[in-house]
């Protein structure tokens, strides 16, 4: 049985912040962030006492992955017990809590909705009781055939309690004729496709699953005599946990009493497991090494940091500018700004300071204030700006909204002239594999061209990365591959679902 320790929030008022919303102010307004974003982290424990403690350690240095909610599933004695509330990971979990959170195994979720909306019914774990016992389940990324597969499930009879796409996953699994939870697991993958990264925890197992693609990152890692599996390795750091491997694509790894093991769920009859994987494409999400992931990461054994100093490197060489500084827009231009710089010989000065005090939401003055939720994250440095050609080193431009009143902050600051320069190509196709974007009509680059884009953010120039360039820099090494680039390209490696069943990707598309 299920002990849901909490299952709403402790302050009402957050369930629902964006129920009322006024054209001037809004008192609780959400603030504006101009950015892709990714839908989760997860990260799990197997075999130590101090299992909660760890995951709620691990899921703070994943924040950065999802700030919407927070939720840890642990199992004493054969147990379930689960607490997930709306907010950020440091105030979900008090001492008090956590100290209610006992047992050796136990898997956490931080939040940012994709499919689903805000709501603390859509925080994972997802947990159940079903035929064997229970079941809990964190997962970071998208099942794209979700709405077909949840519109057949309810015709034979299923109730869903959220609108999460994970939901379809736990119904499929207690529907799974196999007798015991890792072949029901199994069998339940075998009907779902998209982007993911998986962690379900059941009293004897924890499971550990990777998509056949590999869009989503996740690692295995070890301290002392328990496991631990993360969405990014820095997690491990914290807990002084040692990275012991990533988990590969299609792999499925179950830890349990006896030990470590992997299977191969969708391997092809007489395919080497773990080789291809039924000769299915590594394509890992390139966008973790553009902005997602921590630049202290290192993906499928390149570094971040690296990759996006390369990504500055090769973009001072495709779209050079001539300027009397390189600037950041903070935090995540920082490493390509630092390409930028080292390749086109112009210094790099930190030219806008960012706040790391903001929420998702503020109270906003009732006096206008121009710019004010750009203005309440980032402040020019005047005396590095004034009278200077400026090169403004980003790592995307979604809707163009932020990029222009960055660009308005800085002329007033007493910039002579601004080149924006981004280390990336154009985001111009929606992404289904579990980033959460606008529509195609809302993406400025899939109906303006460079030049109509620059007119628009008022800027002096604008040059992108080129998709060529971004695979050699994130690679290393020539024309990377083992990538994917929807969202710039519109190659989707994984196809859609049925038109009358897929309504949200044909509204993204704008069709």
């Amino acid at each position: 049985m299920i002990d849901r320790e909490a299952d709403a929030p402790a302050d009402p008022e957050r369930d629902h912040h964006d129920d009322h919303h006024d054209d001037h102010h809004d008192n609780n307004a959400p603030l504006e962030d101009d950015h892709f974003h990714d839908q989760c982290g997860v990260f799990g424990v197997f075999g130590s006492t101090e299992a909660a403690h760890f995951t709620y350690l691990g899921l703070h240095a994943l924040q950065h992955r999802g700030q919407e909610s927070a939720g840890i599933a642990v199992v004493d004695e054969g147990r379930l017990t689960m607490h997930r509330e709306l907010g950020l990971v440091r105030d979900v979990f008090s001492a008090n809590i956590l100290a209610r959170l006992t047992g050796d195994r136990c898997i956490g979720h931080v939040r940012y909705s994709t499919a689903g909306g805000s709501h603390v019914k859509n925080a994972q774990p997802v947990a159940v009781d079903y035929a064997l016992g229970s079941i809990a389940v964190s997962h970071n990324g998208n099942f794209t055939n979700y709405e077909e597969t949840r519109d057949l499930l309810e015709s034979q009879g299923s109730i869903f309690q959220s609108t999460t796409d994970t939901e379809v996953l736990v119904h499929l699994i207690a529907r799974a004729p196999e007798t015991n939870a890792v072949d029901r697991v199994a069998s339940a993958l075998q009907r779902v496709r998209g982007a993911f990264a998986l962690l379900f925890l059941t009293p004897k197992e924890l499971i550990a699953v990777r998509d056949p693609h590999g869009f989503r990152p996740l690692s295995l890692g070890r301290i002392k005599d328990a496991w631990v599996l993360a969405s990014e390795p820095p997690a491990f750091d914290l807990i002084d946990a040692t990275y012991v491997r990533d988990i590969e694509p299609g792999e499925m790894v179950v830890i349990d009493d006896a030990g470590v093991r992997s299977y191969w769920p969708f391997a092809t009859p007489g395919a080497t497991p773990g080789a291809t994987n039924g000769n299915t494409p590594r394509k890992m999400c390139i966008f973790e090494y553009v902005y997602f992931a921590r630049p202290d990461s290192r993906l499928n054994g390149i570094s971040v940091y690296e990759a996006r100093k390369r990504l500055g490197n090769a973009l001072a060489k495709e779209a050079p500018a001539q300027a009397d500084v390189v600037i950041a827009v903070p935090d995540s231009g920082v490493s390509a700004a630092l390409g930028y710089s080292q390749a086109s010989g112009i210094p790099f000065e930190v030219g806008l300071i960012r706040s790391h005090y903001v929420g998702r939401t503020f109270i906003e003055p009732q006096s206008s204030i121009r710019h004010f939720g750009v203005r309440l994250k980032l402040n020019p440095v005047r005396p590095v700006l004034e009278g200077k050609r400026i090169v403004v080193v980003d790592d995307s431009i979604v809707r163009g909204t932020t990029s222009r009143k960055i660009v308005k902050m800085l002329r007033d600051a007493g910039a002579k002239e601004i080149h924006m320069r981004i280390s990336s190509p154009a985001t111009r196709w929606p992404c289904y594999y579990g980033i959460d974007t606008p529509s195609r009509s809302e993406l400025i680059a899939s109906n303006h061209t460079v030049e109509e884009i620059a007119k628009y953010i008022t800027c002096d120039s604008l040059g992108y990365l080129s998709i060529e360039g971004l695979h050699a820099a994130v690679s290393g090494h020539g024309n990377g591959t083992g990538f994917c680039d929807a969202c710039f390209s519109g190659n989707y490696p994984v196809p859609f679902s049925s038109p009358t069943s897929n309504r949200r990707q044909l509204e993204l598309l704008g069709m």
